[in-house]
């Protein structure tokens, strides 16, 4: 089958995976409103092309905390890789490498920090959750600065609700864990995955722990889960290098907004003191080459949509090249009489 849009992956994992893996990888919180709304939302946004200008030459490249990458386009943590494909994390950072683009690991992959070190030269950062014993954080942390990881995309939650029906498959670990001291886990009940969720992620976690996670590395911090004006001041203020505008896929609560309305209240709270992200759901693909595909779809489309704007660079794409709801209302066709 030649795929020819990003979406239709979807369709593929769907029928090619076990359905409790997919749900894991495909599903959201409660009603799954704000799982919708992340795609949903972006239709409510319309370019405002321009003509006549000479776009024969595009640069897309930008620079991300001093690293150089040839898109502004990277891959967000997606935990457990290989519950969809054999080669999992390694394929990602092999075909995030190739793109020239920065992968980000989830703490919760299938491969270690050092495994997909081993892959070759990439530029990769490292998402982290904080537990109740930071003994624990702070070793995760070393791990991943001695296998050559450039930040820290530090997650805020109280919960990983969307786990609790969800089994580990046997045959698979989360490899950043193995080693280390996790306290009791009840390995008869989803392979010990949902008692160490509920029993280790700390609750406590403020804006204090950002300042102590500076304390213990010498990478930058990114704030994950921002999706409002005054977290993303306290953000600042807490020392955070970059904010990642994050409703963590739909996963955690329901009816929240979709990532895409978010990201114009943080941006504009930021006042470019530090740079914005913004992630926005799952969409899994089969294997490296399916990643390398993706990731070169996606390109070729932001590329595409320059040129139709008028931008040879990314440094011309304002605000004025798009239109939404709320700016003046939207052409629609007229209603059938």
């Amino acid at each position: 089958m030649e795929v020819t849009n990003v979406t239709e992956y979807q369709a593929i994992a769907k029928e090619k995976l076990p359905k409790m893996i997919y749900d894991y990888y495909a599903s959201g919180a409660e009603d799954q409103w704000t799982l919708e709304e992340n795609r949903n939302a972006f239709a409510r946004i319309l370019f405002r092309p321009r003509i006549l200008i000479d776009v024969s030459k595009i640069d897309m490249a930008t620079t991300i905390l001093g690293f150089k990458i040839s898109m502004p386009i990277m891959i967000a943590p997606t935990a457990m890789q290989k519950m969809a494909h054999p080669e999992g994390e390694y394929a990602t950072a092999r075909a995030a490498s190739a793109a020239g683009t920065i992968m980000t690991l989830s703490s919760w992959a299938t491969s270690s920090v050092e495994e997909v070190a081993s892959t070759g030269p990439g530029i990769r950062f490292f998402q982290l959750y904080v537990y109740k014993d930071r003994n624990v954080v702070a070793q995760l942390v070393r791990r991943a600065e001695s296998a050559g990881f450039k930040a820290i995309a530090l997650t805020f939650t109280v919960s990983i609700r969307y786990l609790y029906r969800f089994t580990l498959p046997p045959f698979l670990t989360l490899k950043n864990f193995e080693g280390l001291d996790l306290g009791k886990m009840d390995e008869a009940n989803d392979s010990g995955l949902a008692s160490y969720v509920a029993g280790q992620i700390d609750r406590t976690l403020s804006w204090k722990d950002v300042k102590w996670l500076q304390t213990i590395t010498t990478m930058p911090i990114l704030v994950k889960g921002v999706i409002t004006a005054e977290d993303t001041r306290l953000a600042i203020q807490a020392g955070a290098a970059g904010i990642i505008v994050s409703n963590h896929g739909a996963r955690q609560l329901d009816y929240v907004p979709a990532t895409i309305m978010a990201l114009e209240e943080v941006v504009k709270a930021a006042q470019g003191r530090v740079p914005v992200f913004l992630d926005g759901g799952v969409r899994p693909a089969e294997g490296e080459a399916g990643v390398r595909n993706v990731l070169k779809m996606l390109r070729d489309e932001f590329e595409l949509t320059m040129a139709l704007s008028g931008c040879t660079s990314l440094k011309q794409i304002t605000r004025n090249h798009i239109v939404t709801e709320w700016d003046a209302p939207l052409a629609r066709p007229a209603p059938r009489l």
